[in-house]
């Protein structure tokens, strides 16, 4: 758990630029779009501002509910850093963002589409992330993401939220209790997020580690739907994956953006403590998908072996009938043959061989045994009986 260290009251240079605080430019804007908040809908809707507030030298000033507002207010006092909250934004609230910080379009394109891929970006004196945010469920046993897209000036830090993490107002409180860490202005805050950004991913990695012992367990207890189970959670995994991995080289992009301009050596430390962390889950998730590639192998053995046993008992049960069968077949020959014997001297016809001789009957038995003994020894030398 990367965790802030005691901090000088110094103010670092922002992060991937030497910049001071100055005059906000009022340029030719992209684009043409009336104040948001003065925006009236038919319909009520939530407010998509979930906290803005302006900070002078680590210290909230003032905390505001309408964008205009804090516009003004930012405007107002030189040297003073905003940092704006926001949940799931229209193109109107983000274009009116774009106006007053001179956001790049592509940049405020991409926060209105979402679904992007994890990466860092810089435009001019602007600086844009996008990070995915992942959360473990333990009731439903699965990973949920969230996508976090993040613009950081040399004034301002605004963050667009696409999902219910993370939880950024715990974020807020942490870096308004250390005044110091704050004071060092925009990016100290983009650190803070992506400092909580990672922690975030430590539950997950347990939880996926106790899924795949659980799986192991199943596997070898012949449970019918560990396939599927493994398949889904190594599913998880893939796109757990595609979330860590890219966080590292946007937190190498900003060690080598810090030590290029002469950030603070204690964010610098800082981020290669959170980098330390993002290896480590790498680390750990590149193990988990050869473990899961290594149970769907096994599985596929044991499945194999299983039905390979099945096969074998069911020949085994086939050759049994088949001896059955046999042994059946044999001792109903034996008796058909007196049976068809007599049967056919029980018609009671008088025109029949031997009937008035005496020795007619103890003929027909004698013929009777001796079929019955000569089938005997036929099937007897056969074993089938």
């Amino acid at each position: 758990m990367a965790t802030f260290l005691p901090a000088r009251p110094v103010r670092s240079r922002p992060l991937l630029e030497a910049l001071r605080p100055r005059p906000r430019r009022r340029p030719a804007a992209p684009f043409a779009v009336p104040d948001p908040d003065a925006t009236a809908s038919a319909v009520p809707r939530r407010s998509p501002v979930v906290a803005a507030a302006i900070y002078d030298d680590g210290e909230r000033t003032a905390s505001f509910t309408k964008l205009s507002d804090a516009f003004r207010a930012l405007r107002s006092r030189p040297g003073g850093m905003a940092w704006i909250g926001l949940e799931r934004p229209d193109e109107t609230v983000l274009n009116s963002l774009a106006i007053e910080f001179d956001l790049h379009p592509l940049a405020v394109e991409d926060a209105i589409q979402a679904h992007q891929r994890p990466k860092i970006e810089r435009y001019g004196d602007t600086l844009f992330a996008v990070l995915h945010a992942a959360r473990y469920d333990d009731a439903a046993e699965r990973v949920e993401f969230g996508e976090l897209h993040v613009f950081v000036g040399p004034d301002f830090v605004v963050t667009v939220r696409h999902g219910a993490s993370p939880d950024l107002a715990a974020v807020r409180a942490r870096m308004e209790s250390d005044r110091d860490m704050l004071a060092r202005g925009p990016e100290a805050v983009l650190y803070a997020i992506l400092d909580d950004v990672v922690d975030g991913y430590a539950p997950v990695v347990a939880g996926l580690e106790n899924d795949i012992d659980e799986i192991e367990s199943e596997v070898f207890g012949g449970d019918p739907d560990v396939s599927r189970r493994t398949y889904e959670l190594s599913r998880e995994v893939v796109d757990f994956q595609r979330a860590v991995r890219p966080a590292q080289k946007i937190c190498f992009s900003l060690e080598k953006g810090a030590e290029k301009y002469d950030v603070h050596p204690e964010l610098q430390a800082y981020l290669r403590d959170v980098a330390d962390h993002l290896t480590e889950a790498a680390d750990r998730i590149d193990s988990y998908r050869a473990a899961l590639r290594d149970i769907l192998t096994v599985n596929s053995t044991l499945v194999a072996q299983r039905q390979n046993e099945e096969m074998k008992h069911l020949s085994e049960v086939s050759l049994k009938q088949g001896e059955e069968v046999k042994k059946i077949s044999g001792w109903a020959a034996i008796l058909f043959a007196p049976t068809l014997v007599g049967t056919v001297y029980g018609m009671n016809f008088e025109a029949m061989p031997e009937l008035d001789q005496p020795w007619g009957y103890p003929a027909a038995l004698i013929a009777m045994a001796a079929v019955s003994v000569g089938l005997y020894g036929v099937f007897r030398g056969k074993r089938w009986i």
